[in-house]
């Protein structure tokens, strides 16, 4: 008597029976057992069986989602933000190193320009003083060939009168070699 009083009926139709039966067997496990352990899961979760959305779940990935933004947002006062305004200030501060180099750049390249000019300028006095004093070494050059040309006739056309020859035709021969030194 102790098992009959310990078993309950429950009534339910054909179609219930047949959904039952095929979850036990996928179980499987005994009808019996399959109801036992349905209600122990429905007393324990507090579900409501006709609740299909699941509402536990739902509260379990919203909660889940907060704790994401949360840590995002805190992540984003404590790192972002100052490393934005970090980066904000390097980005000036290269803004001003690039235009205080191109500045002095521009200045430097401006006196190299201008001492390159002044050098030109000299290199240029510098060629036309070689120039003068190369003309002038060829004059000089020049200069002393005719003069050993005049002398070498000179001497030549003297020997020629030999001793017989007079002063005066010795005196006309240096005469006319002055002259052709005085024409140089």
């Amino acid at each position: 008597m102790d098992m009959q009083e310990a078993l309950r009926t429950v009534k339910y139709s054909i179609s219930d029976d047949i959904k039952f039966e095929k979850i036990a067997v996928k179980l499987g496990r005994s009808k019996r057992q399959v109801l036992s352990q349905m209600i122990d899961y429905f007393y324990r979760s507090k579900k409501d069986p006709t609740d299909l959305n699941d509402e536990l779940l739902k509260n379990t990935i919203l909660k889940g989602q907060k704790d994401y933004i949360g840590f995002i947002r805190t992540q984003e006062t404590e790192l972002l933000i100052p490393i934005k305004r970090e980066a904000t200030s390097i980005v000036e501060l290269l803004k001003k190193i690039v235009l205080s180099f191109n500045n002095q750049v521009l200045e430097y390249n401006k006196q190299v320009l201008l001492n390159q000019s002044i050098q030109g300028k000299s290199l240029s006095s510098v060629y036309q003083t070689l120039d003068y004093i190369e003309k002038k070494l060829e004059a000089k050059v020049m200069l002393k060939q005719k003069s050993m040309s005049i002398l070498n006739r000179y001497i030549k056309e003297r020997e020629s009168l030999g001793l017989m020859s007079s002063t005066r035709e010795k005196e006309e021969l240096a005469k006319q070699a002055r002259k052709e030194l005085e024409l140089l």
